[in-house]
């Protein structure tokens, strides 16, 4: 089966995957380094949402 690298779009084998020192899902060590280094500076981020915050609740600010 063939992949997409997530940075470049080249084709990816999924063969790659059992070979020492693969860089799959990536199809370069350059690739993969980018990635690293967005996940690094924080592009990336998960999207939280507050446990404690119900619908409708007004946020709290410290000025009123």
């Amino acid at each position: 089966m063939t992949f997409k690298c997530p940075i470049c779009g080249q084709p990816v084998d999924e063969k790659m995957l059992d070979q020492k020192g693969s860089t799959f899902p990536f199809c370069s060590e350059r690739c993969k380094l980018i990635d690293l280094g967005r996940w690094l500076d924080g592009k990336y981020q998960i999207p939280v949402k507050d446990a404690d915050a119900e619908e409708g609740d007004v946020p709290y600010d410290p000025q009123n």
